[in-house]
């Protein structure tokens, strides 16, 4: 039966996410607005969205951590060809994120020592073959497959290469212990909410001393360049940003900030990301037409939680059959105004992709999955 009991937020998009909950425009009100970045009042406020993503995070002291442009994607461009090349490089992949940086590594940075530790959508490749006296890339969330890291086992204290983990999806939802890692990076539009195109990058010291003795053979673009003269360019990560931020971004994030100290910080956030993820599973038990695309419990993500369809009429569909038909049951719910933006990544396989970020209620997804029974019903028997 069509269900009568709607979420009160039907945004499950995995990127840009959710709002935390109550946010209105008037969040914004004390944005500063035409005012430069690099005045007294400008460079304060990125500071304290650097600080108080510090504090929330336990990022160590003696970690640099800096606003930097073009969001995620940036500030792990930004790494790769500022830091890559003097040690051999193994880069996993299991969904696309990890494998465009396989594609940046091998093709365009045509680096020669690359081992490629890969996947297929729903499997984690086998983290302890990575090699700890090689630089190691790696996602700690695969948005676009709901697989995630699912311990730090395979981390080596006394290890001689970098750690470099795109961590976007993962912190603020997730036990990311960033001081375990060399390079962290993530953007403001996943879990806590905030708006897109800007990046955070945190660097341990070896990432720094990696900078400042190490010049790349390739030119690099000034958006790329975190040293001057062979000198780490402390000033980015003291609030001189790059380029120009948006104020009204930079607001934004004070407020996801702010919410999530609020609520009770990290554990909390994790908590309720976790929460989501357990009222997915206990639904997935109890509905025989679907199932996670990660196939081992521990893997799967709190955040992109990915479902594949399982159903035995599915199943005997052309490939192109199934991508058309989850593409209805999405386009179903939309249009429904109960679930906007949960159709999976163009490059994963057929299903759906429902954001379970801190921001989601509990209440919004017990009220969501009834309506997905009814929208493949209604597709299936079209």
């Amino acid at each position: 039966m069509r269900p009568t009991v709607r979420p009160a937020n039907p945004c499950f998009s995995s990127g840009p996410c959710a709002k935390r909950p109550g946010w209105s425009p008037a969040a914004l009100a004390g944005a500063l607005v035409g005012r430069s970045h690099r005045s007294k009042e400008g460079r304060a406020r990125i500071q304290e969205v650097v600080d108080r993503s510090r504090a929330l995070l336990g990022v160590p002291d003696e970690y640099r951590m800096g606003i930097v442009p073009a969001s995620d994607t940036g500030a792990m461009e930004m790494v790769l060809w500022s830091l890559l090349g003097p040690r051999g490089v193994d880069v996993l992949a299991w969904e696309s994120f990890g494998q465009g940086w396989v594609t940046d590594i091998t093709k365009q940075l045509r680096l020669d020592d690359v081992r490629v530790l890969a996947a297929d959508y729903g499997r984690m490749p086998d983290l302890t073959q990575t090699d700890p006296d090689r630089d190691v890339v790696f996602t700690w969330n695969g948005t676009t497959s709901g697989v995630r890291v699912p311990d730090t086992g395979w981390i080596a204290a006394d290890r001689q290469g970098l750690m470099i983990c795109d961590a976007t999806s993962a912190v603020f939802a997730m036990d990311v212990p960033i001081g375990a890692l060399d390079v962290v990076t993530y953007s403001w539009q996943k879990v806590l909410g905030g708006e897109a195109q800007h990046g955070i990058l945190i660097l341990s010291p070896r990432a720094v001393e990696r900078l400042e003795t190490y010049r790349p053979p390739w030119p690099l673009p000034k958006l790329f360049r975190m040293t001057k003269g062979g000198e780490f360019l402390e000033a980015v990560f003291k609030g001189d940003t790059i380029n120009t931020p948006s104020m009204l971004c930079v607001e934004d994030a004070l407020d996801g900030l702010r919410w999530a100290e609020s609520i009770g910080g990290l554990p909390e956030l994790i908590r309720r990301s976790e929460a989501n993820l357990a009222v997915v599973a206990e639904w997935v038990t109890r509905t025989p037409w679907v199932d996670f695309l990660a196939e081992e419990p521990a893997t799967r993500s709190c955040t992109s939680i990915c479902l594949r369809i399982v159903d035995p009429w599915f199943v005997t569909l052309s490939d192109d059959e199934q991508t058309q038909t989850a593409k209805k049951v999405a386009s179903l719910l939309d249009a429904e105004g109960v679930a906007h933006d949960i159709a999976p990544y163009r490059e994963a396989p057929p299903g759906l992709r429902i954001w379970g970020g801190a921001t989601v209620e509990r209440s919004d997804l017990e009220a969501l999955l009834p309506w997905l029974d009814w929208a493949f019903s209604e597709v299936r028997g079209a």
